[in-house]
């Protein structure tokens, strides 16, 4: 071979290798008080690529979109009726964070192994169907979801197990208590009750809630400090699926994994535990992707090197070592505003991963590219923006025989006691109480304004943020239908409401499918 080919072989060989190590993360910047934006020529990705990407999110039922790449924001979008700076429920993600607390106590030293039997840190609980099997289950079967106590729930989001741990007045028992349906370390089965179990252990290790313990030694040092977490009835962090975080958040915990568990020269997480994550090999045993594996409450793509947190509508946090990048996405289940079926966030996850992969171009800067860049600003702008709904018949003369009246109900699944419409002014609204309080909850009432001009209104008070409803009258002049939900938590509802001047019988329908009803009648 000539010398001078030679040379050019070596240069490219070295640039091969260069591409495929991460950048050393002393040459990149924390975002511990706030991120850096970057255009993504900068980064050397492609403005054109990711305008179609934020469409992608549009088509998909996103709430958000965030793609960081040498630690630098390159895209970040918002789409109607979610708005900028508000907590989402990241769901499954949560499953993540729990077991990164295990991880830190092992670093700290609180727990000395992951094989430590799980009836050991419960001595003081009577346990049903305590067998041998039972006995062996450890934290890493918890951590693999490979425990095998009898569960229905599954990755495929049968949510009968769950629902009943959250009905349950304990939660940590109701899970202890499962019958054993296959050898521990045996098989794969998705079970959110593995997750609570972790984050009871780490209140056992450390005498404080899993969210007490984060802020120590997570969120506080990662600068995370606007976020929530749900709990059980006996104060134990929700170890499945309780954490409501702001979507730059969501992508600060992803970059902590990105720099291998290092923030601004400390150790916060083990590198072995980062790429013991990095290198699950638990197989998920799924049809539609047979390339998933799992470790440590985590999803991993091997053929990528990629790896996630995964939430219940697509709330993810997507590593991709390679290329230096962090995802952070978003979503909910909708109802389309022209009417027809409910969607949900479908698209696979190896899809949008690849089509993430795709938008880089090189390692660097790249040419500086103003029609892409104009592309992007369009496709983020039409992001922000609400398709209307019909607008519906002019409110009837009941509108203001219903208004102001206190609408009460029988014990119902919904937990409603009462409920008060304002329909007759300039600014309708509606209002109501529960029958008992959540576990954490001080408010007394709720409920927000609703647009009857085919958008949400956006304000009032929901259980876990800002309330958005928009309604529309039907032509009968008795049937309201209105649409509500919570910004980030993933619970609109519509509502079909049919008034005489006494009594409200209304049909509330989940866009995920669940459905009851409810008799009310006005208070003399």
């Amino acid at each position: 071979m000539p010398r001078l080919s030679k040379t050019i072989f070596l240069i490219v060989s070295l640039m091969a290798v260069a591409w495929l190590r991460p950048i050393p993360a002393t040459a990149q910047p924390f975002p511990t008080k706030e991120w850096q934006v970057s255009s993504p020529e900068e980064q050397g990705m492609s403005s054109e690529s990711l305008a179609r990407l934020v469409e992608f999110g549009g088509f998909n039922n996103m709430d958000s979109l965030l793609i960081a790449r040498h630690g630098k924001i390159v895209v970040e979008a918002t789409y109607a009726p979610f708005r900028d700076g508000l907590k989402h429920r990241i769901n499954s993600s949560t499953k993540a964070v729990t077991s990164t607390l295990i991880a830190i106590a092992l670093k700290e030293g609180v727990l000395d192994s992951v094989d430590r039997r799980v009836v050991d840190f419960f001595p003081d609980r009577t346990i049903d169907k305590l067998d041998e099997r039972k006995k062996a289950i450890t934290i890493r079967h918890l951590l693999d979801m490979t425990s095998g106590l009898y569960w229905d729930e599954g990755v495929n989001g049968g949510l009968v197990s769950f629902l009943a741990m959250e009905r349950s007045a304990d939660w940590v028992q109701y899970i202890l208590d499962r019958a054993m349906a296959a050898e521990p370390g045996s098989a794969f089965y998705y079970n959110s009750g593995n997750s609570h179990l972790l984050s009871a252990i780490v209140t056992r290790l450390t005498g404080k809630s899993a969210f007490d313990y984060a802020k120590e030694k997570l969120f506080g040092p990662l600068g995370i400090d606007n976020v929530a977490w749900r709990h059980d009835p006996q104060g134990i962090s929700a170890g499945g699926a309780g954490l409501y975080m702001l979507p730059r958040d969501m992508a600060k915990f992803g970059y902590l994994y990105l720099r291998n568990g290092a923030w601004e020269g400390r150790q916060i997480v083990p590198p072995a535990w980062i790429d013991g994550v990095r290198g699950a090999s638990v197989d998920m045993r799924e049809s539609w992707s047979k390339n998933l594996r799992y470790g440590s409450q985590f999803w991993v793509i091997p053929g990528r090197d990629t790896y996630m947190s995964v939430g219940y509508d697509r709330q993810l946090v997507i590593v991709m070592p390679k290329l230096d990048i962090v995802v952070a996405t978003t979503g909910s289940a909708r109802f389309p505003p022209l009417g027809g079926a409910p969607s949900r966030p479908r698209y696979g996850m190896e899809t949008l991963v690849g089509h993430v992969a795709a938008a880089v171009k090189a390692e660097g800067s790249v040419a500086a590219d103003p029609a892409g860049g104009t592309a992007l600003a369009k496709s983020l702008a039409d992001a922000t923006r609400e398709t209307p709904a019909p607008v519906g018949s002019p409110p009837p003369a009941l509108a203001k025989t219903i208004s102001g009246k206190v609408w009460r109900f029988p014990d119902n699944p919904m937990n409603i006691k009462s409920i008060t419409y304002t329909l007759d002014g300039p600014d309708p609204s509606y209002s109501y109480d529960l029958r008992r309080q959540p576990p954490g909850v001080t408010a007394t009432r709720f409920g927000g304004p609703i647009g009857f001009d085919g958008h949400y209104r956006v304000g009032g008070h929901m259980l876990h943020g800002p309330s958005a409803s928009r309604g529309a009258w039907q032509d009968d002049g008795k049937t309201l239908v209105f649409e509500t939900q919570t910004l980030g938590n993933d619970d609109v509802v519509r509502a079909t409401h049919v008034f005489t001047e006494r009594t409200v019988d209304i049909t509330l329908e989940s866009a995920t499918g669940y459905q009851v009803r409810l008799h009310g009648e006005a208070e003399e």
